[in-house]
């Protein structure tokens, strides 16, 4: 069976002339030529045709500015065009792989090895029982697009998707095909460049978006999925629990941006509920339309009984008007009485649903009385999957995360105890540590919360948002926002401090009550290497004891993958990160504390990004408890979300990454690294950490990273309503890992995503160590086969030619003693990479070879117009917006900011 018409070819080159068409008719046969004059010649360059790219250059010189706009938006806007026509090509192999039992990473064939490995039923349900993953969305500003370009690009989508999956006439062919040219043209006379910083709203409703219009739709397919599989590998029926839960920080992460208030994290609170509960009446409506059984043909069961007369009393009106509409029907009144418990959640009406809980007891009785009159088909189709998701959303959507500086509490409480006559802020840490106990423990309130009279106005923000959280809380229910997480924290009293906030405004009550999950960011070395001095005095003390006792003695622990790349360098990073996850493992099981980790990656391969299932399955075992949490990040958003195949896609892989992660650790609880292997990390993380670090104290280096990337382009962006540096000071620790990334990314010199590995493996080479064991610690230690593949791929994406294009920007000074050494160092980890991995070029996948290819002929002629404007002392306004808009064309042939 043919499930598609077309083919990624056929896309891509359609799609190449239509655009053609559009800039010749919207611009000038002249600006036609010359972008086909600048393409052909990049085209010939990357074939080996012509020995350098100095023609490209010459056009580019001769352009004059309104010119290298056209030239600008047509590379920018291919690249626009085409990553649409492969997102395709992802939905027809996942389609065609699914049709064919051939699709990877699948769910069913996750129970499928389970089945094969003989592993009973009995287990296959303890690991489900301890599978819990959520993704969590972050506002971070990694999506450089203007939310109208997503818009129409995502219209260019649904067009290819009609022409590629339906029958279409002639006629109906035709009138798609005008249609996309219009989306086009449209796009095309459409500014790329935002004029103006987005605000937190915008990012909070950006990520709304695709809980609404994806994953709500999408989850309960997931669900299914494992239910058939395991119907078709077990004969028990197995209870399938919640498997997944999403949250988001947009509205609610205060660091470093002054612009996520109070206002603005209850108005995504209200938006929220406002979006969910809309959904469940409109399902709820359809299910009417379902469940038209008489009663005289059923047998509806004593708890369907009781629980519609339980409801009827509450609802005495709409009873009634519901029994004269549907005199006989049963399932109809009562879900005529349920849309109205759902329009009254908060409502000043009596009758509404106190908790998403209440509306599932009485989908579980509808379904259970089907079943029992043998119509469990119906119930499978139409109630299950409500019930999927109203577990999974709630009333809330996805419930938000609170974030702050760790510096921020501590200064609000110093200020507010000063007033009392307590000199917090000259206490030692274990001085902290016995006042927030003795405090937190004490019945009465040590601080007047209300009073904010001779505070500062960040200690003033603090106070008023534990205030307004103990009020959300109240009218949204707890779990809307019950997480605290707290950026570079590094003491236990950094911790105690949330808790003590938490226990004034009445959030914590203890023992027994603990309205919080508060959770330590550990991200410096400092903190890192001090996990047991940090969580150990956390797990013996009194107050927190009580705490953790009241969530379930589940701690949740952040760990930072973007800064402590930037400090210690991609190696040394990762090595730190796989240490410390296995010591915090450690720590908890001393404790009897179960952990769940909670994995601050992002997009690019420097900051934690790289295949998700993959990931999942090279975290040791001793960390895998079953319980995961992880941010996704910008871009890396609309990639996995933005189409439903591919949205549900990306849930399967996490899923049947977790279910075999946690039945590897089920059976080997503790990896068994071989102590050679361990002790070439060592060395190779220590000399890649010296070498790294090395290169950001040379003197001038800053200077050299001004003038050789685009960094204060992208600072003036307009990307995310976060300023991209912590204070006003110029220095590598100051700048936030975001910028830092999408600069290098956009050099095409990515050195956060390799440099110092082969300085790195070199000296585990040059003490003894040798090639053959790298090559057995690739082929059986994930990971470092993932570290190795992810760092394989940041090379590949790396372009030296065209680094050298910006090394010459900066002062020659600075220029002959940086640019030489980065690259002999990558010139000596792809010879040392591909040695290791066996192969003969840095890609392990033929269609990610395939994809460069494609792509880096159109990317050049951005970069080479990039520099030339960097280059220039003074710009006008239209020649800056070029220069914005080439970085938007580069990060979208990149398909990566940072």
């Amino acid at each position: 069976m043919t499930l598609h018409a077309r083919d990624l070819p056929q896309d891509v080159r359609e799609l190449g002339e239509l655009l053609g068409d559009v800039l010749e008719t919207q611009s000038s046969t002249e600006a036609f030529e010359t972008v086909e004059q600048i393409r052909t010649a990049s085209i010939d360059y990357r074939k080996g045709d012509l020995d350098s790219r100095d023609t490209i250059g010459q056009t580019l010189d001769r352009l004059d500015p309104e010119m290298e706009g056209v030239v600008a938006r047509a590379f920018t806007t291919y690249f626009e065009l085409i990553n649409l026509a492969e997102e395709r090509e992802r939905v027809r192999e996942i389609r065609e792989g699914s049709q064919d039992g051939t699709i990877e990473d699948s769910v069913a064939e996750a129970i499928e090895r389970l089945a094969d490995a003989d592993v009973g039923s009995e287990t296959v349900e303890d690991v489900l029982d301890d599978v819990f993953i959520e993704p969590t969305f972050t506002a971070h500003p990694t999506e450089a697009r203007r939310k109208t370009v997503k818009a129409k690009l995502r219209s260019v989508a649904n067009g290819l998707e009609t022409l590629d999956e339906v029958r279409l006439t002639d006629r109906e062919e035709h009138t798609v095909r005008r249609d996309v040219r219009s989306e086009v043209t449209s796009l095309w006379q459409t500014p790329q460049v935002r004029d103006r910083r987005p605000e937190v709203t915008d990012e909070a409703l950006n990520i709304q978006w695709y809980l609404e219009n994806v994953l709500f739709e999408v989850i309960d397919e997931v669900y299914d999925e494992l239910e058939r599989a395991i119907g078709e590998e077990y004969d028990e029926e197995l209870d399938v629990p919640k498997l997944y839960e999403f949250r988001s920080w947009a509205g609610s992460d205060r660091d470093g941006n002054p612009f996520v208030t109070p206002e603005v994290t209850e108005e995504t609170l209200e938006r929220q509920r406002e979006t969910v509960l809309p959904l469940y009446r409109d399902r709820l409506k359809a299910l009417s339309g379902v469940l038209s059984q008489d009663a005289s043909n059923l047998s509806i069961g004593e708890q369907f009984e009781e629980r519609l007369a339980e409801h009827k009393e509450r609802l005495p009106g709409v009873a009634a008007e519901a029994e004269e509409r549907y005199p006989d029907e049963p399932y109809r009144q009562k879900l005529k009485l349920m849309r109205e418990s759902v329009l009254r959640v908060n409502d000043v009406r009596q009758g509404g649903y106190d908790s998403p809980e209440d509306l599932l007891k009485d989908l579980h009785t509808i379904a259970a009385s089907l079943r029992d009159n043998d119509a469990a088909v119906i119930a499978e189709s139409h109630v299950d999957p409500l019930i999927r998701k109203v577990d999974t959303f709630g009333f809330t959507l996805a419930s938000l995360d609170l974030r702050d500086h760790r510096k921020m509490h501590t200064d609000a409480i110093a200020e507010a105890v000063e007033r009392q006559g307590i000199d917090y802020e000259d206490m030692s840490e274990d001085e902290r540590v016995e006042f927030l106990t003795e405090a937190i423990l004490q019945n009465g309130s040590v601080i007047d919360m209300e009073n904010t009279d001779g505070l500062s106005e960040d200690s003033i923000r603090v106070l008023r948002r534990f205030r307004k959280t103990a009020d959300w809380q109240n009218e949204f229910g707890v779990d809307a926002i019950d997480t605290y997480a707290i950026s570079w924290c590094e003491e236990p009293s950094h911790v105690l401090e949330v808790l003590f906030l938490a226990d004034q405004v009445g959030i914590v009550d203890l023992p027994g009550y603990c309205g919080l999950d508060i959770v330590p960011l550990l991200e410096s070395e400092y903190a890192l290497s001090g996990a047991r001095r940090i969580m150990g005095t956390l797990f013996e003390n009194e107050a927190y004891a009580q705490a953790l006792e009241a969530r379930n003695t589940v701690q949740e622990i952040l760990l930072g993958y973007s800064d402590s790349n930037k400090e210690n360098g991609y190696l040394a990073a990762n090595w730190s990160l796989y240490n410390n996850q296995r010591r915090l493992a450690n720590i908890t099981d001393d404790f009897d504390v179960d952990m769940r980790l909670f994995h601050g990656r992002g997009g690019s391969i420097s900051r934690g990004g790289g295949p998700m299932n993959d990931a999942m399955l090279a975290l040791p075992n001793e960390t895998v408890t079953g319980q995961i949490k992880f941010t996704e990040q910008g871009e890396a958003i609309a990639e996995k979300y933005a189409n439903e195949d591919i949205a549900e896609r990306n849930l399967e892989q996490m899923l049947n990454a977790q279910i075999r992660a946690r039945h590897n650790a089920m059976e080997e609880p503790v990896e068994d690294v071989p102590d050679e292997w361990v002790e070439a990390m060592e060395t190779a993380s220590e000399a890649a950490r010296e070498e790294y670090q090395s290169l950001l104290e040379t003197d001038g280096f800053v200077d050299y990273f001004e003038q050789a990337t685009p960094i204060t382009v992208i600072e003036n962006l307009n990307m995310g309503s976060r300023p991209a540096s912590r204070s006003e000071d110029r220095s590598v620790e100051d700048l936030r890992a975001i910028p830092w990334v999408f600069s290098w990314t956009q050099a095409r010199c990515i050195i956060p995503g390799w440099y110092s590995i082969a300085t790195g493996l070199n000296a585990y080479l040059d003490s003894g160590g040798d090639i053959e064991t790298l090559q057995e610690m690739y082929e059986e230690w994930p990971f470092f086969k993932t570290k190795l593949d992810n760092a394989s791929l940041a090379l590949a994406r790396t372009e030296m030619g065209i680094a050298e294009e910006y090394a010459d920007l900066a002062d020659d000074d600075l220029r002959e003693r940086i640019f030489p050494r980065i690259r002999d160092e990558y010139e000596e980890t792809v010879d040392l990479v591909t040695e290791i991995t066996q192969r003969e070029g840095l890609l392990s996948r033929d269609w990610l070879e395939e994809n460069l290819e494609r792509r880096n002929p159109y990317v050049d002629p951005l970069n080479l117009l990039q520099v030339r404007l960097l280059a220039q002392s003074h710009l006008t306004e239209e020649e800056k917006q070029t220069l914005r808009l080439t970085v938007l064309g580069i990060a979208a042939g990149m398909k990566n900011t940072g």
